[in-house]
């Protein structure tokens, strides 16, 4: 069942970026059409019912910072939330990151201190299940396959932050607050999450291809309209290498204000799975490797394997998120045995997804991949700083926004 759904999401990907040809594929477009015209019309209806204030947002009492797109999958926002959330730490302020953890396991019922104490008398039966606390700022409590395989991530590399995952983040801020006392909270792929009050949006656009395909969900992969880029406080340029005038200028249509910081994802290292040892990104040149991945642009990921020198002979490729089986990993592995590879090579992000493998004959390793701001440092640290300065807020109003948030 979870092969078909895969094989279905991986066909209809193709059909939209028009990798599928024949009348099929054209008639499935079409209907992908229509579908997004009614999509684009329900997207501007919720949007003008949160600015005409005939839907509420909440307000914590703290700073919340949104990280989000207007496109779906490509642009790198963990390595962006990363980077600010460290920032903010190294400032002094306790920041929590808050995320939806998608195609996370949920969980069916509350954890079993929650409900002996709640037959006991000691707690209230909480309604719904609670926040799932993926990291309590000094240790990781969740794995990839409960908590998400970004939020394990951030988990893992963000020492000193909670993360805290629901869909339901209003839920998950009152809970940052309460159990940890954060006094900022990073909303990871926030910007089409309005029911949480932003005091900034930072949002990535991919200069490669700013705007996606050009067409709303399902036919393309806007999520909103561009002129949504007007809600923007710092718009990120990523993928950002050399000259970005025209996608600079192209944005402008749409936010003539926002201040606009380019970045590019920096391979940094390659990491043994199994026994942790760092190499240098020259440690592979020249060397014949195979590439497994699971993400939303795997091309990318392959194309700067070959920048750092290694030949890229063998490929595998799965849906973004997906959750990789023992049996998947080991039948590559047995096909690059059998081609003499010297290692293969894969993601972070999929690497958190990998089950317990032993070790083989071809060592795996996972490229760390940090981001690089390469214009607009000055901008990126005036945020920082902005965000740090302390402010004064209101117990009271504090106080009653959780009690209103949690339920």
């Amino acid at each position: 069942m979870k092969d078909t759904l895969e094989d279905l999401e991986q066909y209809i990907i193709d059909v939209i970026i028009h990798n599928r040809r024949g009348i099929r594929a054209s008639l499935l477009r079409t209907v992908f059409w229509f579908l997004s015209g009614i999509y684009k019309g329900a997207v501007r209806l919720r949007l003008y019912l949160y600015r005409e204030r005939y839907i509420h947002d909440h307000h914590l009492g703290v700073p919340v910072i949104s990280v989000g797109n207007i496109t779906v999958g490509g642009t790198g926002k963990t390595p962006v939330v990363e980077l600010l959330a460290k920032s903010l730490r190294d400032r002094g302020r306790r920041v929590a990151i808050l995320s939806r953890g998608y195609k996370s396991k949920r969980q069916r019922k509350a954890p079993l201190r929650w409900r002996i104490a709640a037959k006991l008398g000691l707690a209230r039966k909480p309604k719904g299940l609670p926040a799932r606390v993926v990291s309590d700022g000094e240790k990781v409590l969740l794995d990839s396959y409960t908590a998400g395989d970004e939020p394990f991530m951030l988990a893992h590399n963000c020492p000193g932050v909670p993360v805290v995952v629901d869909r339901n983040r209003v839920k998950a801020g009152a809970h940052a607050i309460r159990k940890f006392g954060s006094d900022v909270l990073i909303l990871d792929d926030g910007l089409q999450y309005l029911k949480l009050k932003h005091r900034h949006d930072i949002v990535l656009v991919d200069k490669t291809a700013p705007f996606g395909t050009g067409y709303m969900l399902p036919r393309g992969t806007l999520r909103e309209p561009p002129k949504s880029l007007r809600r923007a406080s710092y718009i990120f340029l990523t993928k950002s290498d050399g000259d970005s005038e025209e996608v600079i200028q192209q944005i402008r249509r749409y936010n003539a204000v926002a201040e606009i910081i380019e970045c590019r994802h920096r391979p940094v290292y390659f990491q043994d799975i199994h026994t942790g040892e760092r190499l240098p990104l020259d440690a592979f040149r020249g060397k014949y490797c195979g590439a497994l991945s699971g993400i939303a642009v795997p091309e990318s990921f392959e194309n700067g394997l070959r920048k750092l020198g290694a030949k890229v002979h063998w490929t595998v490729r799965f849906t973004d998120h997906h959750r990789f089986r023992e049996k998947e990993i080991t039948q590559f592995i047995d096909r690059c045995i059998k081609a003499d590879a010297h290692a293969i090579l894969t993601t972070e992000k999929d690497y958190v997804r990998f089950p317990k493998l032993t070790p083989g004959e071809v060592p795996i390793y996972f490229l760390r991949v940090e981001i690089e701001i390469t214009r607009g440092k000055d901008i990126f640290d005036r945020l920082v700083s902005l965000i740090a300065e302390p402010r004064h807020v209101s117990q009271g109003l504090v106080g009653a926004e959780l009690v209103e948030a949690s339920g």
